[in-house]
């Protein structure tokens, strides 16, 4: 039940990464390591990438990223970050999943020439400040992508053929009659939260927020 719950973000890396044309052999930088981040992190590999790097302002997330297969992670707030980035040179592929305008930049600084910076995330502010000439001196595409389309399939197999582990996502339970908990420690991310479920009808069966 909780593998079957956590398809659908699952299946936004799925859509992130074919935007991108994630494949074998692929660099990719993914921003931002919230629930978002860490399905591309775990798609990206399961399509081939050779480096997959991650960063965020969370240590806890990178460390959970680490642990489902990031090649190394980065404070997002790092000024050396773009330099430290250098030996995984040439990144082919950025998927910007926090929605913050630093990390938008650094997708695209970071990206090589003729690469792609796919943009998932959705912050609490617009977009303010992008460098569009540095991404047009390079050639570097950048691409929406707005939650999924006929990904499911791919998601599901993803899952069954145990190419991709979700279960580590899922990091807090609760009980029906605790519902508001639950809701607020997904809201804030309260104690290392990434995914939280309810156990709607006994111990094993569980929903996902």
């Amino acid at each position: 039940m909780e593998e079957g719950a956590l398809l659908e973000p699952l299946s936004v890396g799925v859509q992130a990464c074919r935007r991108g044309n994630v494949q074998t052999g692929s660099h990719v930088l993914i921003t931002g390591a919230g629930p978002v981040g860490l399905v591309c992190l775990l798609v990206a590999k399961a399509s081939g990438a050779t480096k997959v790097m991650v960063t965020d302002p969370m240590e806890n997330r990178l460390q959970v990223a680490l642990k489902l297969g990031a090649d190394e992670v980065y404070k997002s707030d790092d000024p050396k970050i773009l330099d430290s980035l250098k030996q995984f040179f040439p990144i082919t592929q950025c998927i910007e999943c926090s929605g913050v305008d630093s990390a938008l930049t650094l997708a695209i600084r970071a990206a090589a020439p003729g690469g792609k910076v796919v943009s998932i995330g959705r912050g609490a502010k617009p977009i303010q400040s992008v460098p569009l000439f540095e991404a047009a001196d390079k050639e570097v595409d950048i691409l929406g992508s707005f939650r999924y389309h006929d990904t499911y399939p791919a998601a599901l197999e993803l899952v069954a053929s145990g190419r991709v582990n979700v279960r580590p996502l899922v990091t807090h339970h609760y009980s029906l009659n605790d519902v508001q908990k639950a809701f607020e420690t997904a809201e804030v991310g309260r104690d290392g939260a990434i995914k939280v479920m309810i156990a709607v009808s006994g111990p094993d069966s569980k929903s996902k927020l």
